[in-house]
């Protein structure tokens, strides 16, 4: 109720000085630490960001969420016809949320409001759709000399542009993150409440999980693809798939039985690639015509973190509709005509559309216009911890530097004041009153 107590002080963030990034309202250029990049907004992906670059250096000509779908996992019932595509035929742009201070974005906060085109072909204006602000990211490097007792180091911050969309009963908030070492970072969080259906109180299911004594929980997947149009300081791109590898045990190049290396790949042709848990395999986004200070061709590395293995089969219904979610990240050259990932027409697709019959033309990617369209998402066992509404679960990918750069980036940042940290000390603290945790109710929770 509204007298329960949690014993939570207020964080307070503020920027008495303003923010660090300009906006152009009227072009929607933003500028912000080394990077700029242009923000735009659609019906259908919802926020896309255009020509980014970091110091001036191109590195993505356009980036979207392009299209999401969630096959869920019983065959019970009309259950195996749910595999929504919410990008594709809902549109997450025309169900972006007007965002709230303090509770959707916290801090020195600026917004852009979204204008959509209706069915009827009115102009739909959605106020503050799309939120900008700084976020502190903790350390950005430091290093203590033994020899010398000397530290230094340097605090973080982020760029963060971010919007949210409800789906019917699931909420997606989209964050891209601009990072002061130049990574660039896709963030999604799924919350909102569950889809959940009648069950007996209490009873086994095989295909979820009893969230509530009779209301089950079916066990599905949210799958996400975004596409990345590459600028790697140009648009002549290359892919090299890298793996590390073992030397064979006892063999004159591994002796003491400790020798591994990598192994690096390009990439000719489009296609589907898969990851490799036991070659840690990572893929490289390079420019063979730009060369780093160690005369290597400059880079940025993408890693799979949130890839999900797809349940479906490749015949069934879900399967049909959404091969591409059969690999985590696929290669194609540019083509004006291919921006979604199961086709252009989502609405009783038959999946004859979409990155595999693009990937089937086979053509060269190497020193090319290329797009790479990264899946990633959330392998969802429901617990009983997301009844009612579920807390937020995570899921992106994040695209580094691997070369780009001849040195970290970053060592130049300013020193941080310590004007605006408190030290606490025990007269102020909560222990002193003899409680050592949350409260709630003016009852202690830990003893």
């Amino acid at each position: 109720g509204e007298n329960e107590t949690y014993g939570f002080k207020p964080i307070i963030i503020q920027q008495p000085q303003g923010v660090s990034f300009c906006l152009n309202r009227e072009t929607h250029e933003i500028n912000w630490f080394q990077w700029s990049m242009i923000i735009g907004f659609n019906a259908r992906e919802g926020l896309t960001l255009h020509d980014i670059k970091f110091a001036g250096r191109p590195l993505l000509y356009r980036v979207s969420l392009a299209e999401m779908v969630v096959p869920y996992g019983t065959p019970e019932y009309g259950h195996y016809r749910k595999n929504v595509f919410d990008i594709g035929e809902y549109g997450l742009g025309k169900l972006a949320n007007s965002l709230k201070l303090a509770c959707d974005c916290l801090g020195s906060i600026e917004y852009l409001d979204a204008h959509i085109v209706a069915r009827n072909g009115d102009l739909v204006t959605i106020q503050n759709a799309i939120c900008i602000h700084e976020e502190d990211n903790g350390l950005a490097w430091k290093h203590y000399d033994f020899r010398t007792e000397r530290t230094d180091s340097r605090r973080a911050r982020k760029l963060v542009i971010s919007f949210i969309a409800t789906v019917g009963n699931y909420d997606y908030a989209l964050y891209y993150y601009f990072h002061v070492d130049g990574t660039f970072e896709c963030e999604v969080k799924a919350t909102g409440i569950i889809n959940t259906t009648a069950c007996i109180p209490y009873s086994e299911q095989k295909y979820g999980a009893e969230v509530s004594p009779g209301v089950l929980g079916h066990i599905h997947q949210h799958i996400f693809c975004a596409r990345l149009d590459l600028a790697i300081d140009g648009d002549s791109n290359s892919v090299v798939q890298i793996d590390t590898l073992q030397e064979p045990a006892a063999s004159p190049q591994n002796p003491w039985g400790n020798a591994y290396y990598h192994n690096e790949s390009l990439l000719e042709f489009e296609q589907g690639c898969d990851e490799n848990l036991s070659s840690m395999r990572y893929w490289k986004f390079i420019n063979s015509n730009k060369r780093n200070a160690v005369d290597k061709p400059t880079a940025y590395k993408l890693e799979p973190t949130s890839t999900v293995t797809p349940m479906v089969q490749p015949f069934s219904l879900s399967g049909r509709r959404a091969a591409f979610t059969m690999h985590p990240l696929w290669i194609t050259p540019y083509d004006k005509t291919e921006y979604y990932p199961a086709g252009d027409f989502m609405n009783h697709s038959d999946g004859s559309s979409g990155l595999a019959a693009y990937v089937a033309k086979k053509r060269p990617i190497v020193n090319k216009d290329i797009v790479a369209w990264i899946n990633f998402g959330v392998h969802h066992i429901p617990r009983p911890e997301d009844f009612p509404v579920q807390p937020c679960i995570s899921t992106g990918f994040k695209l580094m530097p691997s070369g780009f750069f001849d040195r970290n980036p970053c060592l130049d940042l300013p020193k941080t004041s310590a004007s605006t940290s408190t030290l606490i000390t025990s007269s102020s603290s909560c222990c002193t009153n003899g409680t050592n945790g949350i409260t709630k109710n003016g009852t202690t929770s830990h003893e």
